[in-house]
């Protein structure tokens, strides 16, 4: 069926996943340790973080989990912080964290809205670090939707933030494609009876996502092939 809405997860689909976080995390683990090598190593463990490697072990839940869920991993290794601080905290500094681009967004973007397709962004990431990072690379005002775990929708694998975008964008849940590098995204993509296009610019392999997939990409950038093939191959 002919797509004409794309949501899009941000962190490994929009943003290159290990170029952006994987320094990031190491760094505010260490800034929340003050110091503490072994305190480091234990907020590491509870993230399913190898901190001399500085990446994440594959099946950590911090790579398609919420904010709220990292920091109930962390609080109870930080008695001096309570949770609305720590989720604070957290949010804030991911606002600012280096940005990778999966490919040059904006004239990416540009081209799909001159398809006439409607855009969006949902991600389990804060709503507030999904509109700065968006507005610091400028491509913000091209999304209609843009939702964080925290926005009242919900988070992914649930369906029901999907199933907002679709109604925003007043296209049927069929016409639209959920667009991710994780399960979480596709299998939301799924519940909410969208299709589903994986891409592998996040930690997930090609043969991890493609039993949850409609179709597998090496990144967003081969998405406009896909649609015209699928175009041509629609009722």
């Amino acid at each position: 069926m002919a797509v004409e809405a794309l949501l899009f997860d941000k962190d490994g689909t929009l943003f290159d996943f290990a170029a952006t976080w994987n320094r990031w995390s190491a760094e505010i683990i260490r800034s929340l340790a003050q110091g503490d090598q072994d305190l480091a190593q234990i907020l590491a463990g509870a993230l399913q973080f190898d901190l001399e490697q500085q990446v994440f072990l594959p099946d950590s839940f911090a790579i398609a989990g919420t904010n709220g869920e990292v920091t109930a991993a962390l609080l109870p290794h930080l008695p001096a912080w309570d949770a609305i601080e720590l989720e604070r905290y957290l949010a804030e500094n991911a606002a600012r964290a280096p940005l990778a681009e999966a490919v040059p967004l904006a004239p990416f973007l540009d081209d799909l809205l001159a398809r006439g397709l409607m855009l969006g962004v949902m991600t389990n990431d804060s709503e507030h670090s999904a509109f700065q990072q968006l507005d610091r690379i400028g491509v913000r005002e091209r999304f209609a939707f843009v939702a964080g775990y925290d926005s009242g929708f919900g988070a992914k694998p649930d369906a029901s933030p999907l199933l907002a975008f679709a109604r925003t964008v007043d296209v049927a849940p069929e016409r639209c494609a959920m667009v991710g590098d994780s399960r979480h995204d596709l299998i939301a993509g799924h519940a909410a009876g969208m299709q589903r296009v994986a891409v592998l610019t996040g930690p997930a392999s090609a043969s991890e996502l493609a039993p949850f997939a409609d179709v597998v990409l090496d990144n967003i950038g081969e998405i406009p092939a896909w649609m015209s093939k699928t175009l041509r191959n629609s009722p």
